[in-house]
């Protein structure tokens, strides 16, 4: 799927009969929907789904937008703007408050009978009683998807602590192939991997994500005071760049495919199952492995994170606002609809389905999941904001333009200026 921002407007002829009268533009704003989200590797799933809806619903315009990079920022000059999409997206957890003023409570909708409850109480506000304010793409495993025939013909398990990954990368690249390719030019990588780390951190100081989060945010914790992250998080990207791309900031998600799909590169860094159709469209034998980051040097640690991390929002003021719960709850409740998630998307389904994946990244992280747990889905405990200055802070690590204590005081700073007290 191509990385870059793209417009999808797709459209049909309305009858001759409803271009008379006065009613013509407010009946054609009530049947058009703005639709601005970010994750464009699911362009081609949406575009899709978009497709299939045009033959439910062939008056209803549906003008789709995607970008990923700086899309905070795109999103919130939209909203001071006055000019508010119909369908606009944010991270699940902590953003649910932060753009609540905006989003419709879908609580009472159709779709949030068929919403899984783990999916339904990350798009839950803090407020007690709160309703839910989003739904999701996707359900997600995140962790490090690999080439399983490379691992095979040198004869190697995969790695489940930091020794063994360093082993690992030394007898990958003496066989002539690329450990890693990293997608560092992209500033949500860095959050994917950043969360597992994160979960080991807190895990090891008997406390929570959440907990250890906020202790961040308020200034009380240090990234130093943690030796999974001062010490594990930075050794590994010291070791992708190392074992990786020759630019490794150069290197977007379309990189990665084509060194992944390829068979150049033995693992790909931050990224999950959304990769896995294109990967496959690039080799159809290519052997699809996935597992977790290797973060300490305790086995059980090396685990898949599951959640759903992502929810779209529906404005609440819209003028098209029946047409677009009209849609979202087709999405959620049709037949086509929850079939999309597992036969077009590729994702873990967010909502109630006995249908098995053929994916194999999901049909793994759900084997992985069932025998060591999940590590908890630490991205929901910081809003996107924090994240991209975060992924921006490590970009300039990895470009060497700031050392490793530098970067965990910007680290410490910015946590605190974006999310604490204000």
């Amino acid at each position: 799927m191509k990385k870059k921002l793209l417009s999808v407007l797709l459209s049909t002829a309305m009858a001759a009969s409803a271009f008379a009268g006065l009613g013509v533009t407010a009946a054609a704003e009530e049947n058009e929907i703005y639709m601005f989200i970010s994750s464009p590797e699911y362009a081609d799933a949406i575009n899709e789904l978009i497709d299939a809806y045009k033959e439910v619903a062939p008056d209803v315009t549906i003008n789709y937008e995607t970008t990923q990079n700086d899309y905070p920022t795109l999103l919130k000059a939209k909203l001071n703007s006055g000019e508010v999409p119909d369908i606009f997206s944010s991270t699940s957890g902590k953003e649910i408050d932060v753009y609540r003023e905006w989003s419709a409570d879908l609580s009472d909708q159709p779709l949030a009978e068929t919403m899984l409850p783990s999916v339904a109480s990350s798009m839950q506000s803090t407020e007690e009683g709160s309703g839910i304010y989003g739904l999701a793409i996707k359900g997600n495993y995140f962790g490090i998807v690999y080439n399983k025939g490379i691992f095979e013909e040198l004869g190697l398990e995969f790695p489940q602590t930091v020794e063994e990954l360093t082993a690992a990368c030394e007898k990958i690249s003496e066989a002539g192939y690329k450990p890693f390719t990293s997608g560092f030019s992209e500033w949500w990588v860095f959050k994917h991997v950043w969360q597992h780390y994160l979960a080991a951190a807190a895990t090891n100081a008997d406390t929570t994500v959440a907990e250890l989060v906020a202790k961040f945010e308020s200034g009380e914790a240090k990234v130093a005071d943690y030796p999974e992250l001062y010490t594990n998080f930075f050794d590994f990207i010291d070791l992708v760049v190392k074992y990786g791309d020759d630019k490794p900031l150069e290197t977007a998600l379309e990189n990665e495919l084509a060194a992944f799909g390829s068979g150049e590169a033995a693992m790909v860094c931050g990224q999950g199952a959304w990769i896995e159709a294109d990967a496959l469209a690039i080799d159809p034998e290519l052997q699809i492995g996935f597992n977790g980051y290797p973060v300490t040097d305790d086995p059980a640690q090396c685990q898949v994170i599951s959640g759903s991390d992502q929810a779209l929002r529906v404005y609440k003021d819209s003028e098209s606002l029946q047409a677009t719960l009209d849609f979202v709850n087709w999405w959620y409740t049709s037949e086509y609809g929850m079939d999309w998630f597992n036969n077009v998307a590729g994702v873990v389904p967010p909502v109630k389905t006995d249908a098995e994946s053929e994916f194999e990244v999901i049909k793994q992280g759900s084997a992985l999941e069932a025998e060591k747990g999940a590590a908890p889905l630490g991205v929901c405990y910081s809003t996107d904001s924090w994240h991209q200055v975060f992924g921006e802070l490590m970009q300039a690590y990895v470009a060497g333009t700031a050392d490793k204590d530098a970067t965990c005081a910007a680290i410490e700073e910015q946590w605190a200026a974006i999310e604490g007290a204000q």
